[in-house]
């Protein structure tokens, strides 16, 4: 089963997320995108970190996720990635129009030959405002995009609003 999890910040999404795969018998991998870039940024990680029971194998992946999703395509865990639009924000800021093409292709194909239980965070930014500079349009732009083709790659995706999910395919 593949899940896509979406809101927006802070909204309990990962929390959900979280309780998907705990709530389960296989080992769990946290695949985590992120990078510490700032203080504030190695808070949030933080927040995180504690949150996740220690007996969960970690692999920290700012860019090949494909790759890492490929080797754990076994069927014998479940695999939580947190979360792709972070990962998507790593892949722009390479500024590498082929390695953005390729990641991203690759990430969709690895989506949907997985084999076991997969769950997806991303972050839902299309119920703002338009951004001002054209990087910011950009990722909103990509993000969006990103986000309809895993909806049509996974069986369940939930919008999580104040913690509240609210499943938007089952």
């Amino acid at each position: 089963m593949r899940y896509l999890v979406l809101g927006g910040v802070r909204s309990g999404k990962s929390a959900y997320a979280e309780q998907l795969v705990a709530g389960n018998e296989q080992e769990v991998c946290y695949i985590a995108t992120s990078q510490v870039w700032d203080d504030e940024m190695a808070a949030r990680v933080r927040i995180h970190q504690e949150r996740r029971p220690s007996h969960w194998q970690l692999i920290e992946e700012p860019i090949a996720v494909a790759t890492r999703l490929n080797a754990l395509s076994t069927g014998k865990q479940s695999v939580l990635v947190e979360c792709l639009t972070l990962w998507l924000t790593n892949l722009i800021c390479l500024e590498d129009e082929v390695r953005f093409a390729a990641e991203k292709a690759a990430l969709l194909e690895a989506v949907a030959n997985f084999q076991g239980e997969l769950v997806l965070v991303s972050s839902e930014v299309g119920l703002g405002i338009i951004p001002m500079n054209a990087m910011a349009r950009r990722f909103a732009d990509e993000a969006g995009l990103l986000n309809q083709q895993l909806a049509k790659l996974t069986e369940r995706v939930t919008l999580v609003a104040a913690g509240l999910p609210m499943p938007l395919k089952f």
